[in-house]
């Protein structure tokens, strides 16, 4: 007898590496902006002591959760563009560092998108901003 508990398709596993993949690169715009942040407005600094300053300070800034959670640049750019689709009573995959769930979308507004959750109650629903999550159509995987 199979397992009644089915894994997540591969496709949308591939979103879990993905999503690191993006925080990776939120990383890299914060530290090349810091860097041209330096270079503008310190003048004669050498780019050696640029880039390390500039890593140093996204290491201690990586460290922080409500930074960690705002600054989303390509992450919430390409969560937006995905989700954009979603429309109430769609099923959805959302997507967390390391797994996936399967949702149904039950409400959208703005950028702001309600899911229903496997472990909440039938009459609870989690509102989360399409811009810090993943919450990727089931039909796109």
């Amino acid at each position: 007898m199979r397992s009644p508990i089915q894994p997540a398709p591969i496709l949308a596993q591939t979103w879990v590496a993905r999503a690191r993949y993006l925080r990776w690169l939120d990383a890299a715009l914060a530290w090349a902006g810091l860097v041209l942040v330096l270079d503008v407005t310190v003048d004669g600094m050498p780019i050696g002591p640029a880039l390390v300053i500039a890593g140093g300070v996204v290491a201690m800034l990586s460290a922080l959760m409500p930074v960690r959670v705002r600054w989303r640049p390509a992450s919430g750019l390409v969560g937006f563009m995905v989700s954009r689709a979603l429309r109430p009573g769609d099923r959805a995959w959302y997507v967390r560092a390391a797994r996936v769930d399967l949702v149904i979308v039950t409400a959208r507004h703005g950028l702001r998108v309600s899911i229903a959750a496997p472990e909440l109650g039938a009459a609870e629903s989690l509102s989360v901003r399409r811009t810090r999550v993943l919450v990727v159509p089931a039909t796109a995987v």
